[in-house]
């Protein structure tokens, strides 16, 4: 599983797919400032995503702009693509002291 810490940059409104399950589509932004080989470096960028499922609902109420810790995976946007796209398995808000913030990272 992917984990990264990021904001909801984008986010359209709930589509449905032709055997009715819900998708929602966004752009997480994510910023950090981790340490590598003693130096600190600024990481920055966007992500594409989707919420497929029973999160989707959730993920659709969640604060634009908000601040969230995210669980998911990364696959192919689609069969024969090279761009990627995180899916969304789970997610919870940031606290505003929580160090946990600043990294992004993969977990088993």
């Amino acid at each position: 599983m992917f984990q990264l810490v990021a904001t909801i940059a984008e986010r359209e409104v709930i589509r449905y797919t032709p055997a009715g399950i819900p998708i929602v589509s966004a752009i997480l932004q994510h910023r950090s400032e981790p340490i590598e080989a003693g130096i600190k470096r600024l990481i920055e960028f966007e992500l594409a995503a989707l919420a497929v499922g029973e999160i989707s609902g959730r993920f659709s109420a969640a604060a634009l702009g908000g601040t969230f810790w995210f669980t998911g995976f990364m696959a192919r946007k689609s069969r024969n693509g090279r761009s990627l796209v995180f899916h969304i398995t789970d997610f919870a808000a940031v606290e505003a002291d929580d160090s946990l913030g600043s990294t992004a990272g993969i977990a088993d």
